[in-house]
């Protein structure tokens, strides 16, 4: 039997930079996918630089405070919009009662007329342009300056364009000013750009929420066995920890004393507690249930499972994906035309209409600031961000973004069995009773309590399917055959086929024909020297991997097992969860040809391994996906972690990419649709019917595609 603990260690070196490339190089600013056109008025230096220093795990103190700048960046810049739209609101109060027009439209010039209110009008509305105006101003410098025209570079042209007209015009030119106009413009850009970001800080947030899972403080065992409570930073590997009833675990170790139940939901999305004895693996974050447990420390700061996940989630929503390449060309493209559609605007209104300058002027912002493609800008990263905090909840880790969209188009998958679609370890398959007036669960029980002395792996197996023992007297071990004992005052024997062949025991049974084509082991049990039954055994397969096999297939995936098993077992396996296709007897070393061997049909492939020996297969995939990686979240040639050791986590991931795509499809098509129809209405071709939308109502409406897009992002869930 070809277990996992034969199997060779972990290449890192074969990755080949797989993954990686997605990542290299990409600032927070790539993250927002709108380039330049996010997070106006803050330098994208500054930006990209708290993007690249949070979250580098040293340790768990220190990550919360890299955690805790990443939060406080995004709050400040929060705060920044909403600073500068209150203050530009008390301005734009005064500046509308100054406004001519304000003034006719409510009959109010006898009263609110005085001699050099222009130049008072003129002061106020340049404080607002300044200050209000300021993030898209240099948003506008900044855009010029990378060539990459865009959303800002629309709101600057407009606003600015609207300043210095009107300004000419309070100092002697003839027109019409536009400072109410352009201050509501200011006021309304700046209460989208608050939304946006408060939309864009929730979607990312799963960084915080992971790093807020780490208590700050453990019980260190001293030598002398008593406890003190010291920092997280204060404890290393090889240190013992105590963690009482209700305590989250500090750190990732090993179980040395007690036994508790812990929850881990929030780390891997298992919603069960699972239990923990001596001897077993425990993640910092996790909850303990009833009992203390005392653990040893095997992993600190970076290397922790949790500080792995966050740089995980960090790396997947700052990577640039291939929709938000898409978006990001739209929105250049988009800019470009709503620059020409302005300049056609001002000429046609001009030059053939013979409109006066002013109204000429008001149809041109009106065009630049509806078609800003900041809801075209938004329409991938929020998707992004959304899709890969409810991964991380799940258990199910992205570090490649393009191979998780590519997930969408996979046609077939390549399951590694030992450990994947099976348990890795020997277990009682099938059972088989000669006594009547015994039970499955009688002779299990007899068996195991004989075989619980006995460090054989198929001892052990019986000893786990059994769930329960009875104490043994006079065991005996039988060289090469089996063992022997008495329990409840009975001589219990469980021995191999060639045992009984030796005392000329001859047992017909059409069933264990069938269970050694199968490739399983069995074994017999005699009670009094009389075989009373047998046991099959074999690499136990996962509960859920047969409905996990159902599933893909339903979803027109076509599944395949690879195996270094005989053929025999690999038969039995692919048939008892209904695989379509079997790789048996594969070396670890062909595994990859194998993977090369299916791409070659011309079918778009997923590789679904344990990261052991699988790794150049997962790295050849088109999409490598590691299942079970428990705490060693750090498998370099995988595209997708799934966490848990569970098959139906595939089927998950699968749902997860093409509901984003889906999201990320709706979002491009509104906000594309949405400018597409809204350049003619600003342009005024619905004027002779009387309607004509100002700058104001276009930034409104432009502001309310960005919302839509954000709403839509944040409806994304996940199936279960």
């Amino acid at each position: 039997m070809n277990m996992k603990e034969e199997m060779a260690e972990h290449n890192h070196g074969k990755h080949n930079g797989h993954g990686q490339d997605e990542h290299a190089g990409h600032d927070h600013g790539e993250h927002g996918g709108h380039g330049q056109v996010e997070h106006a008025g803050h330098d994208h230096g500054d930006h990209s630089g708290h993007g690249q220093n949070q979250h580098a795990g040293h340790d768990h103190g220190e990550q919360a405070g890299h955690s805790g700048g990443h939060h406080s960046h995004h709050e400040h810049m929060v705060a920044d919009f909403r600073r500068r739209f209150w203050i530009s609101i008390v301005f734009t109060i005064p500046i509308l009662a100054l406004s001519p027009m304000i003034q006719k439209l409510f009959g109010l010039e006898e009263i609110l007329s005085f001699k050099g209110d222009s130049y008072v009008l003129f002061v106020l509305s340049s404080i607002v342009f300044f200050y209000g105006g300021w993030p898209f101003l240099k948003g506008l410098v900044t855009e010029l300056g990378a060539k990459l025209p865009g959303m800002m570079t629309l709101i600057g042209l407009a606003i600015t364009t609207a300043y210095i007209y009107s300004s000419v015009v309070v100092f002697g030119l003839a027109g019409k000013v536009f400072f109410w106009e352009l201050v509501t413009l200011v006021d309304i850009m700046l209460l989208g750009h608050w939304i946006e970001m408060r939309s864009v800080m929730g979607a990312s947030r799963a960084l915080e929420e992971l790093a807020k899972l780490m208590p700050s403080q453990a019980h260190k065992l001293l030598p002398d066995g008593s406890t003190e409570d010291v920092s997280i930073e204060d404890i290393g590997v090889g240190d013992r920890v105590l963690v009482k009833p209700g305590e989250k675990l500090p750190v990732d170790g090993v179980v040395i004393e007690g036994e508790s139940s812990v929850n881990e939901a929030m780390l891997t999305g298992e919603s069960k507690p699972v239990v923990k004895r001596q001897g077993d693996q425990v993640i910092g974050g996790a909850i303990n249930g009833e009992g203390s447990l005392v653990v040893e420390i095997k992993k600190t700061g970076k290397d922790s499972y949790l500080s792995q996940v966050v740089e995980l989630v960090r790396e997947a929503q700052e990577s640039k994906s291939r929709s938000q390449d898409l978006a990001s060309r739209a929105a250049l493209w988009l800019t470009l035309i709503a620059l020409g559609a302005g300049g056609i605007t001002m000429f046609i209104w001009l030059a053939i209409v013979n409109k006066d300058f002013a109204f000429a002027l008001e149809r041109t912002v009106t065009v630049m600031v509806i078609t800003c493609p900041h809801a075209l800008g938004l329409a991938v990263p929020l998707v992004v961000a959304v899709s890969t905090a409810i991964s991380a909840k799940n258990g199910l880790l992205i570090r490649n973004r393009g191979a998780f969209e590519h997930a969408r188009n996979i046609q077939a998958i390549i399951f590694d069995k030992t450990g994947t679609l099976t348990e890795g370890k020997f277990g009682v398959t099938d059972t088989v009773v000669y006594d009547s007036s015994m039970t499955e669960q009688d002779i299990l029980t007899y068996a195991a309590s004989v075989e619980a002395n006995s460090e054989h792996p198929i001892a052990r197996g019986i000893v786990s399917s059994a769930g329960k023992t009875l104490p043994v007297k006079n065991f005996k071990a039988i060289t090469g055959r089996g063992a022997t004992g008495i329990v409840d005052g009975r001589e219990i024997t469980v021995v191999s086929p060639g045992y009984l062949k030796e005392k000329g025991i001859n047992v017909k049974d059409d069933k264990i024909n069938e269970f050694s084509s199968q490739g399983k082991t069995v074994v017999y049990i005699l009670l009094d020297n009389e075989v009373k039954g047998a046991f099959a055994l074999a690499d136990i397969v996962r509960k859920e991997s047969r409905e996990a096999i159902g599933k893909l297939r339903e979803m027109g995936i076509r599944t395949m097992m690879l195996t270094g098993d005989n053929r025999q077992v690999a038969n039995w396996v692919a048939q008892e969860i209904g695989i379509d296709e079997v790789f048996a007897e594969v070396l670890p070393h062909e595994k990859a040809d194998k993977v090369k061997e299916v791409k070659s049909r011309g079918l778009v492939v997923a590789m679904t391994g344990d990261g052991v020996n699988d790794a150049p297969a997962l790295a050849i995939a088109d999409v490598g996906i590691a299942i079970g990686a428990g705490t060693d979240v750090a498998i370099e040639t995988a595209d997708i972690i799934l966490v848990r050791s569970n098959p139906l986590d595939v089927v998950t991931i699968l749902d997860l990419a093409r509901a984003t795509y889906r999201k990320m499809v709706q979002n491009l098509a509104w906000a594309t649709g949405y400018n597409a129809l809204a350049i003619p209405l600003a342009a005024g071709v619905l004027y002779s019917f009387g309607i004509l939308l100002s700058p104001a109502a276009g930034a409104v409406l432009m502001s309310l595609s960005t919302v839509i897009v954000a709403i839509n992002a944040r409806l994304l869930k996940i199936r279960r």
